[in-house]
């Protein structure tokens, strides 16, 4: 026959009836039912603390996931860079070896105005590095806010981690504070 009565209730129950010599001992049962009440409600805290913990782990691998794609790109971008400043250097060599002035764009010399086609494609080739250049430095003007952005997340998110570690070793040690009294209680029913 099962009873609507707390095990810890019961228990109590039993240890009245069978004291030292058969005399009923009078302790409440209220105080067990209130120390079962806050262990569940730690066991809640505890819970909710660890789905926290694990949401915020997630999040903390795809922010890292996120700035490693960013590093990757900014990488990109930089190799790009380096690779458009060569092209230009070399545009400019061609510009002085064709006798070009560049800053104005002219031939100097009589015998360098003969080689017009030369010139105007050197000044294209130098002009679309310029342009590509310039959509480099905006691609990376763009890039390193979202770069710092993601750091300054992630440095948010340690520190979170780091609070919720805290608050998890306070929550063990209280717990284990708290199971203490319990067996203290339990051996002083029985």
């Amino acid at each position: 026959m099962s009873s609507k009565i707390p095990r810890g209730v019961q228990l109590t129950a039993e240890t009245k009836k069978t004291g030292d010599n058969g005399t009923r001992k009078n302790v409440a049962p209220k105080g067990l039912s209130t120390r079962y009440g806050q262990q569940s409600g730690l066991k809640e805290q505890n819970q909710h603390l660890m789905a926290t913990n694990e949401e915020l782990q997630k999040n903390l691998s795809e922010t890292q996931q996120r700035v490693a794609e960013l590093e990757l790109q900014y990488s990109d971008i930089d190799k790009e860079n380096v690779e458009v400043q060569k092209n230009l250097r070399d545009c400019h060599v061609l510009l002085v070896a064709a006798n070009i002035d560049p800053v104005v764009g002219e031939r100097v010399g009589e015998a360098a105005r003969q080689n017009d086609d030369q010139r105007k494609e050197v000044m294209s080739v130098s002009t679309n590095l310029l342009n590509e250049l310039k959509v480099f430095r905006d691609s990376a003007s763009q890039q390193r806010p979202l770069l710092e952005g993601i750091k300054s997340i992630m440095t948010d998110v340690t520190k979170a981690l780091e609070h919720i570690k805290q608050e998890r070793e306070d929550f063990s040690l209280e717990a284990a504070e708290i199971e203490q009294a319990l067996k203290e209680a339990e051996a002083l029913l029985l």
